[in-house]
């Protein structure tokens, strides 16, 4: 199975496939630009290989949430490649990949995510690596001021991602009984988003290209800070 993701949910764009069991990828951080980074980023990671698009599979992505623009920009260009190449998709969530990466590098099982929603607010959830290294979420997604991010169980976890940098403080006390370690430098990844699309795309759980979707959490996305 030969799978190609991207991520433009964050500062973090980056892109990644899977080619007869070697992952290859290209990361850049950069606060905008990502729709005229991203393509150029897919056709990297396609030549590292030495294939051509024609050569994948399944096309996975990140549906978000996070930046409203990042989010609709990869939800775009996954579209777009997999209508043109007739391509199965799989949406990642960005939560799950932070926390794929975090489970990945720290080799921790249980992870508080929060990541900087702007605005006063953290996107936010809880994950728990299973028996076969893929996280799994065990509460919900959502947005919420970082008050309202609870610890979930009496096991000590570790919080990731960039909400933990911005309301370190409040998290901390938060999660004070409950919290192993904090590591804020961790985004959603395109190396992470594939590993979760294995899992989906063994269950049989593709979508086509027009079901593709984005996943904000937060509902006034299109308002500006003053109206919302």
């Amino acid at each position: 199975m030969t799978i190609i993701a991207l991520d433009t949910c964050t500062e973090c764009c980056s892109a990644a496939l899977l080619y007869q069991g070697e992952m290859f990828e290209c990361v850049e951080m950069t606060q905008r630009g990502h729709s005229d980074l991203i393509l150029g980023m897919l056709d990297n990671v396609l030549q590292q290989a030495g294939i051509t698009m024609a050569e994948i599979d399944v096309l996975a992505f990140g549906q978000g949430p996070g930046s409203f623009t990042g989010v609709r920009v990869g939800v775009a260009v996954a579209q777009g490649i997999a209508f043109a190449r007739e391509l199965p998709v799989v949406g990642v969530s960005s939560l799950a990949a932070v926390a794929q990466s975090a489970a990945d590098s720290l080799n921790v099982d249980h992870l508080a995510v929060a990541m900087d929603a702007r605005m006063g607010e953290i996107y936010c959830a809880h994950y728990q690596r299973q028996a076969n290294g893929v996280v799994e979420l065990i509460d919900k997604a959502q947005v919420c001021p970082p008050e309202q991010f609870k610890p979930e169980q009496d096991q000590q976890g570790t919080g990731v991602g960039t909400g933990w940098r911005e309301y370190k403080d409040v998290l901390s006390t938060q999660f004070a009984q409950q919290l192993a370690t904090i590591n804020a430098d961790y985004y959603p990844q395109a190396k992470s988003i594939i590993k979760l699309a294995q899992v989906e795309i063994a269950a049989g759980n593709t979508l086509t290209a027009d079901q593709a979707m984005p996943v904000y959490l937060r509902n006034n996305v299109a308002k500006k800070k003053g109206e919302q």
